[in-house]
């Protein structure tokens, strides 16, 4: 094979990768509203009784997960900004049943839970603090 036509392939392949790359980063963090046809039960989440009067910030980590970590801290700051509204972590490293049915794919990933248990929005990766904000006083207001 001519080695200008290998070259050429390569430099494609790289360029292809690094779009696809940019795209994912820019997507994560983001807040993806949902249909609000997913219910959340408490039961279904393991030690908890009742979801927040307000809200739920309901993350999904595992135990090798760096962003999780730093994740847990934002949320739980936001939830104590706040009196009704509560961040719980659950781990899923051990429990695939519960990655499966709420459809997880990476970690962290967090659902905002309205007072019934709707889950309103999603966000994949570490979320950005501004836009969680706003989201939650739309959730607030609307309740």
């Amino acid at each position: 094979m001519n080695p200008t036509v290998v070259a050429g392939i390569l430099v494609g392949l790289v360029a292809f990768a690094t779009v696809l790359g940019l795209v994912w980063r820019a997507q994560q963090g983001r807040i993806r509203h949902t249909d609000g046809r997913t219910v959340v039960k408490a039961a279904e989440i393991p030690g908890i009784r009742r979801l927040a009067s307000g809200a739920t910030l309901l993350q999904f980590s595992t135990e090798i997960c760096a962003p999780c970590k730093v994740t847990h801290t934002v949320l739980d700051g936001i939830a104590h900004e706040r009196t009704n509204v509560s961040h719980i972590d659950l781990d899923v490293t051990h429990r695939p049943d519960i990655a499966s049915r709420f459809h997880i794919l990476q970690t962290p990933t967090t659902l905002i839970l309205d007072r019934k248990g709707i889950v309103r929005a999603r966000i994949g990766g570490a979320p950005r603090v501004d836009e969680l904000r706003v989201e939650l006083d739309r959730i607030l207001l609307a309740a």
